[in-house]
């Protein structure tokens, strides 16, 4: 049987902290200004011997804010690696909306999950460039490095097991019209050069699904209902991106 590690953290907005338990299951609660609220109940649990286990690393475009969990990408890279005839023995998220690099980083300290994962995603920037200031671009890349030496070392050290898409851009989206567009876009080209370029110094895989976040701006469906979030078509296209690149690297 796996076993189950839970979190729970309860945030606002105007929160000065948060409250931590533990016990069985992962699940957090909390509200960020680019996020949409939303309850999501996460089960981390151990891998086996029996398949690939699968960890997905994030924020909301990891956790499918505003849509159904199989509409998330990492569902449907699961599912598709499953149809091509990959088993895969559990999907995972450490991911919630609203998370930075510096949440991501401590919720990933919080869990302690096991270094035996055969793949890990890792999607984590937008609210960096968001909330600005002391997160900038040139913060990011350290912070980032320290999350894809931890991506690395939760694979046992398999750098082609570590998989990171590029940050989506939501300057194209209605949650974005009437502010700074163009500048929303400059600055997350400039979040994804970094990522791009420390993936490749590390040598790990790179999906850019930043051409289909833009797509979105003629074509409405590729949006959740909260008009800020990627709709199930839209993380469709991003799971038939990065599943063939997924099924190259397992056995």
């Amino acid at each position: 049987m796996c076993r189950r590690v839970i979190l729970y953290f309860f945030a606002v907005l105007t929160a000065a902290g948060s409250g931590c338990k533990k016990s069985g299951n992962f699940s957090l609660t909390e509200q960020l200004p680019l996020e949409q609220k939303q309850d999501s109940t996460l089960a981390l649990q151990e891998p086996d011997s029996n398949g690939t286990a699968f960890l997905a690393l994030g924020d909301s475009y990891t956790i499918g804010a505003s849509v159904g969990e199989e509409e998330r990408f990492p569902f449907q890279t699961k599912a598709l690696l499953e149809a091509n005839g990959k088993t895969i023995s559990s999907l995972n998220y450490i991911a919630f909306s609203g998370w930075t690099t510096t949440r991501l980083q401590n919720a990933i300290n919080d869990q302690k999950p096991p270094d035996s994962f055969g793949i890990v995603t890792i999607l984590i920037g937008v609210n960096d460039q968001y909330q600005g200031s002391e997160l900038d671009i040139a913060g990011y890349r350290s912070r980032f490095v320290g999350l894809l030496e931890k991506s690395i070392q939760l694979t046992g050290g398999r750098r082609t097991r570590v998989f990171v898409l590029s940050i989506p851009d939501y300057s194209v989206t209605p949650f974005a019209a009437g502010g700074n567009t163009e500048r929303i876009r400059a600055e997350i080209e400039g979040f994804n050069q970094v990522n791009k370029e420390v993936a490749e110094a590390y040598s790990v895989n790179y999906t850019d699904i930043t051409p289909i976040s833009r797509a979105a701006k003629d074509d409405l469906t590729l949006l959740a209902s909260d008009g800020l979030h990627p709709s199930g078509k839209m993380y469709q296209k991003w799971a038939e991106l990065l599943e063939p690149q997924i099924r190259a690297v397992l056995p």
